[in-house]
């Protein structure tokens, strides 16, 4: 009590020297950074842009694992995460997006800045593009996800006057939001600078890799948007006109080619001698890697890391007992084809049905396209110089089976009389959760640092939004589109190339389907497929809710892929055969998929929310939902 009496006698006292202190309420706070202070230094200004670069939008990334688990590159080995095999409709605003906050932010910031006048010359003008850099991929982010979104490039203040019409915007056409994004790369990609080691910032050759990425987008929209006519509004905020395709067409190669020309970017290529290595590494070395545009950074013991190499490292090899909960599907897997060009499901049985025997199971993934194996961890492969424990049990000479239902399980093999280990570490074993439950653990951003599986530790390993090898294939895809199929050939065989391909194709070997499969290799987990299905128009037609067995065409684009299939390898015990010791696969599905993926015509464009439209009558629904 007395306590608590002395106490206010002291803030009594405080009240009356303050009060009594004609200067204090003038004195400025020592705690608080006033407008006028951030933009009087540089430094400053680059926290609050930092800010920025930090809250940029991505669906899938390595922060976001479980999203890979959405449509058929992947199963998700958690059982919390069943429920996206189990539902057959994806529902409509599953992906939506609409941060108009972050968009006040950005307009706040370009205007705050164009007002400075403290600031060198140099530096406002970089802050400046760079602003505008984030703005135009936020509104590229809007326009893919929602279609038209209203265009507003300053920021709005509400003047209490009890009406709030003029702050109600109506939805821009979507090729006028493409049309923006595009512009703005032209207008500030010489205001950036061309320095290819600047990674996690906006450069010239950042600006023109999203102009092509985009143009790209708004072209397939245009030109394949003619397969789904119900997808469109008549005011153009959804659906873009046919005739507009070869002109953007033209800009996405335009864009690919001024960046190819700078000359400053290549494909990484540090380990000739191992293909599938060098592809691995890709991703995670972030010492002068010339493929690498923008990333999001992450570094160790700043609280800035990132738990992709815990949540999806193999189990067996694991530094704690986390990981094997991104499990790549055998729709992805089969998709890298052979070395001699063709594509071809994995031949694991004989004609007749029987088995195929293996000396060990990496013979059946032999002779293939060496990013599958830079991309998912196959059976018998090595993460962290350890051999990966992928293996379902024992088949004997009657064709049953032996197994456990954990990790390792031991039983007594017949004819034996103690027990020994009858499944992997690594599983697969259906139903038990961060088991490789299609048989493969994905590769792609696993960080083989010793430590990055530790929960204290974990991983400094960035998330890459733009890299080289798209650059090439947006050009390829811009090229045939527009007729220029030698063009196209070009740019893919310096991307196959990197993956082991010795023979070049030629302009007549050029296809969409090519083109399709081409991205679904090379940018598989990179938040790619998705995308490129919507603005293809292939969405619906792919994951059409039919449940089909897996496709025995992995190179045609329109193949139905609606549930996750896995392919599992058995050891065979029967001793005094030929067969004892020799390895064998079964193809399976997961127990817990029980639906087909089912992608309607309304999951196109993502629900606009009620309340958004209440607010601000002008907003027209989506089309089909």
């Amino acid at each position: 009590m007395k306590k608590m009496h002395y106490l206010s006698c002291l803030v009594l006292m405080l009240v009356s020297w303050s009060c009594n202190d004609e200067k204090f309420l003038d004195k400025d706070p020592t705690n608080i950074l006033t407008n006028d202070k951030v933009w009087q230094s540089p430094n400053l200004v680059l926290t609050v842009l930092v800010d920025l670069y930090d809250r940029y939008p991505d669906m899938q990334s390595t922060e976001r694992w479980v999203e890979y688990a959405n449509f058929d590159e992947a199963f998700a080995s958690s059982s919390g995460e069943y429920y996206r095999h189990k539902n057959q409709e994806y529902s409509y605003d599953w992906w939506n997006y609409w941060d108009y906050s972050y968009l006040r932010e950005m307009n706040l910031f370009i205007q705050k800045c164009e007002q400075a006048t403290q600031l060198s010359a140099g530096d406002k003008t970089r802050f400046l593009a760079e602003a505008r850099y984030l703005r135009a991929s936020f509104y590229f982010e809007e326009v893919k996800r929602m279609g038209g979104v209203p265009l507003i490039l300053e920021p709005l203040a509400y003047n209490f006057s009890g009406d709030p019409t003029y702050l109600q915007y109506a939805r821009a056409k979507e090729s006028e939001i493409y049309d923006f994004v595009i512009a703005e790369m032209e207008a500030i990609k010489n205001d950036l600078p061309a320095d290819a080691n600047v990674k996690s910032r906006a450069t010239k050759g950042l600006a023109l890799a999203t102009e092509a990425r985009a143009a790209l987008y708004a072209g397939s929209i245009a030109k394949y948007g003619v397969n789904t006519p119900q997808v469109s509004l008549p005011g153009g905020e959804v659906g873009i006109a046919a005739d507009k395709a070869a002109g953007y067409y033209q800009k996405a190669l335009k864009a690919a080619e001024e960046l190819i020309a700078l000359g400053q970017y290549s494909l990484y290529l540090k380990k000739p001698t191992d293909l599938q290595d060098n592809f691995a590494s890709l991703f995670t070395d972030k010492s002068n890697n010339a493929e690498v545009l923008f990333v999001k950074d992450f570094k160790l013991k700043s609280g800035k890391t990132v738990d992709w190499t815990i949540s999806n490292q193999p189990r067996s090899v694991a530094e704690e007992q986390q990981g094997g909960r991104l499990n790549p599907s055998l729709n992805l897997v089969q998709s890298f084809e052979k070395l001699d060009n063709t594509f071809a499901p994995y031949a694991y049985t004989e004609a007749n049905g029987g088995y195929r025997y293996f000396a060990n199971p990496l013979e059946l993934f032999a002779g293939r396209d060496a990013r599958l194996g830079g991309t998912v961890i196959l059976p018998g492969s090595q993460f962290k110089s350890k051999t990966v424990d992928i293996w379902a049990g024992y088949i004997l000479a009657n064709n049953s089976i032996i197994t456990g239902d954990n990790f390792g399980s031991r039983k007594v093999l017949p004819g034996k009389t103690t027990e020994e280990q009858v499944v992997g570490f690594d599983g697969p074993i259906d139903g038990l959760e961060y088991s490789a439950q299609t048989g493969f653990y994905v590769r792609k951003y696993q960080d083989p640092t010793v430590g990055s599986g530790q929960l204290g530790t974990r991983s400094e390993v960035w998330w890459i939004r733009y890299r080289y090898a798209e650059v090439l294939l947006n050009a390829a895809e811009a090229a045939f589109e527009l007729g220029q199929s030698a063009k196209a050939a070009e740019y893919l065989n310096q991307v196959r190339k990197r993956a082991g391909f010795t023979k070049d194709l030629v302009a007549a070997d050029l296809s969409f389907d090519r083109i399709v499969h081409e991205r679904k290799v090379e940018l598989a987990f990179e938040n790619h497929i998705f995308w490129d299905l919507k603005r293809w128009r292939l969405a619906h037609v792919v994951w059409n809710g039919n449940a089909t067995d897996l496709t025995t065409q992995p190179g045609v684009a329109t193949e139905t892929s609606t549930r996750i299939f896995g392919l599992w390898p058995y050891k065979i015990y029967a001793p005094g055969t030929e067969q004892n010791g020799k390895w064998v696969f079964r193809k399976i599905i997961p127990s817990n998929v029980t639906n087909p993926h089912r992608f309607r015509l309304g999951n196109y464009y993502s629900f606009i929310n009620e309340d958004i439209r209440n607010n601000n009558p002008k907003i027209v629904k989506n089309p089909n939902q």
